[in-house]
């Protein structure tokens, strides 16, 4: 027996299509035609029986052409000359008594896909749309889209189109939705179906008869009208008012979007609109669908932007399910940062504590994510839970309990000391190179109160070389010098080290570039290197998330109902920059002079490559000492000693 695929099994099947006793029984004729389109579905190439296909399509088995048509449409690009023989057998069957019949022949003579066929096509689509049954009337409004997608460049019929212009008014809801659909993708150049005051209000006084996504459908065109007065526009939103508390999600947000359209002007009817579909939205992060859950999850996300209080009574609705996937846990978690006040700080905090030893690292992390996002507002009582997690010793707790204390810090200085105080031994627990960075951060910042920090550092040092971050490596730079600032006797001679290695053996030129800055920049001297290392730091109170204060509705009215949402809800609001000591900064007071900040002698002995940055830093801060840099730049003789590098001596 032959195997599938081989050309013995395609020549098998062939022969039985051409026998005669198999096309006299219906049945058998029936199933050879199905196992043709079982192995095309297996990926066989069975496009040779086209011929014998073309044949099979002459019958009354209503199951059998639609079968044989399935396979036309797949091999038709292939054999297009063939393609004309099935073209009788279509076009007869647009004349057949049964409804169904007609239907299921316009729909795969459109689907053919072949310019050269277009003239054949024409007629009985035209007649098509003038049919007695519905389902053909449907079938023969999208086929006009189909012939125009095939044509772009051709020109439009005016017939045509004010033939389905007429049929906006079609007693079936569903020819009239793809008459919509029709005339937005054949006017796609002249801006789409046009929308005017008649049309605009039949559309609404029909739309509970579409399905929902008829509905969508007609919502989504209509946001393109403007009501000419303000009792039009009053009367359009009471029609659309059921549609508002809709229990189809879809319709209840495109309705939502087309309110919040029309309201642009009338911000009390948009948060009256917004007030009504709370229930409907509560209702949608409830559904069995793991993606509509999601979806309205990122609109509620939106929607708290203008009214924060909107779900706060609602809270526990956002509380997560054991059995919920990880990406709905973690929006619902920072839903919940959103919705934290007085009254529910305790609950709130007492379930994300529940989640930070959830099996799954991504969702505990985030938990930890989301208490020192409170943290911002409610300090002491996320710093207790972080301090308490740093004891379970788990190495993606404490991973995310630094990171979340390297950021809290920042926005709270006042948590300084408890943070402190809790970093003593977490590094051994620290695997990835975000909570080593994170650690080495907070060193740099806090060393002088840290006991153990010459020790920790030693011990980063002492592993350098087999450190595979460079993000590490670089903040490993920034620490040591920052701790030898105020304790020079404990980290002398680590950052001697340090920076033999970082010149002499590091291959990162980043890296090296980096501590060749900071080895030249101690040929300055300690005061100099205490202003680079120290300058002013950003504010931090540019990135508090919780009390910011409410944003009007328009900034986000035009992206509800798209996928705006989905792509936007996972950027979460981070603090601003920590001004990382990894960064040169300079803070240079206007209208005076560089030399007041750095002479001319110790700006030769940094390296050409961060003498640019720092023109560039300096472009983007203040002009005053772009032509300073420019004459170093530009004289020889400094160039020259600029490329020259410092011989390498022992701190």
């Amino acid at each position: 027996m032959p195997y599938l695929g081989s050309e013995d099994a395609v020549r098998e099947l062939r022969r039985a299509l051409s026998n005669p006793n198999v096309q006299s029984d219906q049945l058998r004729y029936r199933n050879t035609v199905l196992k043709a389109i079982r192995a095309m579905s297996q990926g066989v190439d069975v496009s040779d029986l086209f011929s014998e296909m073309v044949k099979a399509c002459a019958t009354v088995d209503i199951v059998q052409k639609k079968l044989v048509y399935v396979f036309l449409c797949s091999y038709a690009t292939l054999n297009p000359e063939l393609s004309l023989l099935v073209i009788n057998t279509l076009r007869k069957d647009c004349q057949d008594p049964n409804p169904m019949v007609r239907s299921l022949a316009l729909r795969n003579m459109t689907n053919l896909r072949l310019p050269s066929l277009v003239e054949y096509v024409e007629q009985p689509l035209a007649a098509g749309l003038r049919d007695r049954a519905a389902c053909v009337r449907r079938v023969a409004v999208l086929g006009w889209a189909k012939l125009h997608n095939l044509q772009p460049d051709a020109e439009i019929d005016a017939a045509v189109v004010n033939e389905l212009y007429g049929l906006l008014r079609d007693p079936d809801p569903v020819v009239m939705v793809n008459c919509l659909r029709a005339l937005e993708e054949i006017l796609k150049k002249e801006g789409g179906v046009a929308i005017n005051k008649p049309i605009t209000h039949h559309l609404l006084n029909r739309l509970k008869e579409s399905d929902v996504w008829g509905q969508c459908e007609v919502l989504r065109i209509l946001q393109r009208y403007h009501p000419q007065s303000e009792d039009e526009l009053f009367d359009i939103l009471s029609l659309l008012d059921a549609s508002l508390v809709s229990p189809h999600p879809p319709v209840m947000a495109a309705t939502l979007g087309l309110f919040l359209g029309l309201c642009s002007g009338l911000p009390a009817v948009s948060l009256a609109a917004l007030e009504r579909v709370r229930g409907p939205l509560l209702a949608a992060c409830g559904s069995t669908s793991r993606e509509t859950r999601f979806t309205a999850l990122c609109h509620i996300q939106l929607l708290l932007r203008s009214l924060p209080g909107l779900m706060g009574a609602h809270y526990k609705r956002f509380f997560c399910g054991y059995a919920e996937p990880a990406y709905i846990k973690q929006r619902k978690m920072q839903v919940l940062v959103e919705l934290v006040n007085d009254e529910n700080v305790a609950m709130l905090l007492d379930e994300l504590k529940g989640y930070c030893t959830d099996v799954n690292p991504e969702t505990a992390q985030a938990a930890i994510s989301a208490i020192g996002r409170i943290g911002r507002s409610y300090s002491d009582r996320c710093l207790e839970i972080l301090t308490g997690l740093l004891g379970l010793k788990q190495e993606h707790i404490t991973s995310a309990v630094v990171q979340t204390m390297c950021d809290l810090v920042w926005v709270c200085p006042q948590c300084s000391d408890t943070v402190c105080s809790a970093l003593e031994g977490c590094e051994e627990m620290l695997q990835d190179s975000q909570g080593r960075q994170a650690l080495l951060w907070l060193l740099a910042a806090y060393g002088e109160r840290v006991s153990s920090a010459p020790y920790t550092l030693e011990g980063f040092i002492d592993r350098v070389r087999s450190e595979a971050s460079l993000g590490v490596k670089m903040e490993l730079l920034t620490t040591t010098m920052r701790l030898f600032l105020c304790r020079p006797s404990e980290t002398q001679d680590m950052l001697g080290r340090l920076l033999h290695y970082c010149i002499e053996e590091e291959m990162d030129m980043c890296v090296r570039d980096q501590a060749l800055l900071y080895y030249r920049l101690l040929h300055c001297g300690i005061e100099e290197t205490h202003k680079v290392l120290h300058g002013q730091r950003s504010d931090p109170s540019l990135g508090v998330l919780i009390g910011r204060p409410a944003e009007p509705i328009n900034q986000w009215a035009y992206s509800f109902n798209t996928l705006e949402p989905l792509r936007q809800a996972g950027v979460e609001t981070e603090p601003a920059s920590r001004g990382s000591p990894e960064h040169v900064t300079f803070d240079p007071k206007p209208n005076t002079d560089l030399s007041d900040t750095l002479n001319c002698s110790q700006i030769e002995k940094v390296n050409l490559v961060h003498l640019q940055n720092i023109k560039l830093y300096l472009f983007l801060t203040s002009k005053t000492y772009c032509s300073l840099i420019n004459q170093l730049l530009a004289n020889a003789t400094c160039s020259k000693n600029l490329r020259q590098s410092t011989p390498l001596r022992r701190c």
